[in-house]
């Protein structure tokens, strides 16, 4: 269902369908990144300079997160920030032997997720499992 909102960035006015972002990125200081659908063009909102459309998307991410039927949202601490990512929209993952790093590029953004089983296990396995439930095939096996 879509999920509009509007709001000023970098002098334009956009309409956007929240509902077909694949990935967000909250930053320790409060700034919330997503890329806009189709373009890998990124738009960061900031809490003090866009309260409502901050709000409007706040309120989406943790609603669609926690409460999405038939989506694979999962939230992966990667490199001192927290990511919001629907796994059902990653069309590939990619796993080096030897060290079972897995990897695979955000939808929208073109940019690389790295998780190591020993860094990051909670998330790693997050992914391991779904990428077992969804295709059939054990990556890392």
């Amino acid at each position: 269902m879509a999920y509009w909102v509007k709001f000023i960035y970098d002098r334009e006015t956009y309409v956007v369908d929240l509902a077909r972002i694949g990935a967000f990125c909250r930053s320790p200081n409060g700034k919330i990144a997503f890329w806009l659908p189709q373009s890998r063009t990124p738009v960061v909102i900031h809490p003090q300079s866009n309260t409502e459309a901050y709000q409007t998307v706040v309120n989406f991410i943790n609603k669609t997160v926690q409460y999405s039927l038939g989506s694979h949202w999962v939230k992966i601490n990667y490199e001192r920030e927290e990511y919001d990512i629907d796994l059902n929209r990653i069309s590939s993952f990619c796993c080096t032997p030897g060290n079972g790093k897995i990897s695979f590029f955000l939808p929208d953004s073109g940019m690389r997720i790295i998780i190591h089983p020993q860094s990051n296990p909670d998330d790693y396995q997050k992914v391991v499992d779904y990428i077992e439930e969804t295709t059939g095939h054990d990556l890392t096996g």
